[in-house]
């Protein structure tokens, strides 16, 4: 497509992706007609024609973003390293411990009532919307009722999902928890700070602000209330720790994936990097080793499984419990990852960005991720230098600053 009928598209306020739909205008009738048909379907699950009404009014076609986005999901997995890199790291650890400071009263509420560690609500925080900073782009945020209709239309992967949600969103509405304006959330669903799916704000939404609404979009005081509130509901016992980091001895790889008391994993010779002891020797734990037999072990102990009901992923739930016991103020982990000779580890990565910065080749945030803002600046950087251009951060353009 020439950029002339780009520019002419834009005109008419037609976008790109919305072409990529079989059949655009075919499309909006087709979705016109799964809408109308799925209120059947909402109605048998107590939705009124008022509360539907109120949801799609003004509705008449997809969300092509939805689809954009829903299409291009990474299928690859990150370096258990590089995904903390970009998550545990000074500048997360930074903000944490301010929004620790500016929230403390309600934090130690929460903690009181619920048991939750107020550092494992500030990871989640982090985690989920970046401290709320995510949620001040209003033009990356999709109204719910509409993203979940469009994956249900034309998503077969994910339409039961949607199916499901959308009709918890509806009844969101119809308890008058939010107006349909303000139904905003993610291209699949997930809303406000802690970035709670519908159903999950049914089950678990908390006013602990007390003016009579569960506003996870906009007080953070019911947001986090809301996730101590599923924590606590999934098992969370209050006073101990996720787990450990773990060094682990000769031949102990092969006990990855087994149960066994604290005290049996000492007797085995697994032993805290820091030189501490257990408080509960008889608390059970799971040795996890997510970087593979050459890298740090974890003994995962009950509330690292709680976490993940959350998210059931177990490199997010590492990475809540890390980022938490930084807030604190109780240290990194102590080993290295196995990383690939000549990448960076998180430390030379925030000396790459305020090196490029400093050479007025980068203006974004300091903050360790390497996104558009930041290969650009190393493209640039290596052209220069006459390296090879690639974009990526690595040693020797870091070593290539220094000197």
């Amino acid at each position: 497509m020439t950029r002339q009928n780009r520019k002419l598209l834009g005109a008419l306020g037609i976008s790109l992706a919305t072409l990529m739909l079989p059949g655009a205008a075919m499309a909006d009738a087709g979705f016109k007609k799964w809408v109308n048909g799925f209120y059947a379907t909402a109605a048998k699950n107590g939705i009124s024609e008022r509360t539907y009404n109120a949801a799609f009014g003004g509705v008449s076609s997809p969300d092509p973003d939805v689809l954009e986005k829903a299409r291009y999901q990474p299928e690859f997995k990150s370096q258990i390293w590089d995904y903390l890199d970009s998550r545990v790291n000074p500048y997360t650890v930074k903000i944490g411990r301010e929004m620790a400071a500016k929230h403390g009263s309600t934090l130690a509420a929460l903690e009181r009532h619920f048991g939750v560690d107020r550092n494992i609500l500030l990871a989640i925080w982090s985690m989920e919307s970046n401290y709320g900073a995510a949620l001040e782009t209003p033009e990356r945020l999709h109204h719910v009722p509409t993203a979940l209709a469009t994956l249900a239309y034309a998503d077969s992967k994910r339409s039961k999902y949607a199916k499901k949600q959308l009709i918890a969103a509806l009844r969101m509405l119809q308890n008058g928890d939010v107006a349909s304006k303000n139904l905003m959330g993610s291209w699949a669903g997930a809303m406000g700070h802690t970035q709670f799916i519908p159903s999950s704000y049914l089950l678990y939404a908390v006013d602990a602000d007390g003016n009579g609404r569960k506003d996870i979009w906009h007080s953070v005081s019911d947001a986090l209330a809301t996730s101590a509130n599923l924590l606590d509901k999934n098992g969370w016992q209050p006073g101990k720790t996720w787990g450990y980091e773990i060094a682990v001895p000769k031949g102990g790889a092969a006990y990855a994936g087994k149960t066994k008391t604290l005290a049996e994993w000492v007797k085995l010779g697994f032993v805290r990097p820091n030189g501490k002891g257990f408080k509960n020797g008889s608390d059970r734990a799971v040795l996890k080793m997510p970087g593979g037999p050459g890298g740090p072990g974890f003994l995962m102990t009950k509330n690292f499984f709680v976490i993940k009901r959350y998210n059931a992923a177990d490199s997010y739930a590492l990475a809540v419990g890390l980022l938490a016991d930084e807030i604190a103020g109780y240290g990194g982990m102590r080993q290295a990852w196995p990383r690939p000779d000549g990448t960076l580890d998180i430390k030379e990565k925030f000396e790459l960005q305020t090196r490029l910065q400093a050479l007025g080749y980068y203006e974004g945030e300091i903050d360790g991720n390497f996104g558009s803002g930041s290969k650009a600046a190393i493209t640039a950087l290596q052209s220069r230098l006459g390296m090879q251009v690639d974009g990526e951060p690595s040693r020797r353009l870091l070593d290539a600053l220094r000197n």
